[in-house]
C-alpha cells in the first residue's frame, strides 16, 4: 500500500476506534474526538514503527504521553478557546486546567497495550501485496 493510503487508513482506523471508545465510555462523542483519535493513532502507529525495539512498557508510556498531550492540545482549542465544552475534568483530582488528568493518563497507559498490538497487526496487513 502506498504511504498516503496507509496513513489515511491508519488515521481512519484511529478516528473510528476512538469514537467507539467514547461512545462506550461516555455514551456520546463529538466530531472533534474522531479527529483527535485519528491523530493519536497515526502518531503512535508511526512512532511504534520507528521505535520497534522499545519494550512494551516503554511503548505504553509513550502512548500515554502522546495521547495525553494531544488531548491537552485539542482541549485547549475546543474547550478553552472555542468554548464547545466537549469535556471537563476539573472535578477530577490531579487535573490540569480541566483538560487532562492523572486518571485518564493512567488509563491511556493501559489502553496503549492493545494499541501496540493493533498497530503491529495493521502494519503487517497494510504491507501485504494486494492479490487480485
Amino acid at each position: 500500500m502506498t504511504k498516503p493510503k496507509e496513513q489515511i487508513t491508519v488515521f481512519s482506523f484511529g478516528a473510528i476506534a476512538y469514537s467507539m471508545i467514547e461512545l462506550f465510555w461516555r455514551n456520546h462523542t463529538h466530531w472533534s474526538m474522531s479527529l483527535t483519535g485519528g491523530a493519536c493513532f497515526s502518531i503512535l502507529y508511526n512512532l511504534y514503527q520507528y521505535f520497534q525495539k522499545l519494550p512494551i512498557l516503554g511503548k505504553c508510556t509513550l502512548g500515554s504521553i502522546v495521547i495525553t498531550s494531544v488531548e491537552f492540545l485539542v482541549g485547549m482549542i475546543v474547550n478553552v478557546w472555542k468554548k464547545w465544552n466537549v469535556w471537563d475534568y476539573s472535578h477530577l483530582r490531579f487535573n490540569f486546567l480541566g483538560q487532562i488528568c492523572l486518571l485518564y493518563s493512567v488509563l491511556w497507559f493501559f489502553l496503549s497495550f492493545p494499541i501496540v498490538l493493533v498497530s503491529n497487526q495493521l502494519k503487517r496487513y497494510l504491507k501485504k501485496p494486494l492479490r487480485v
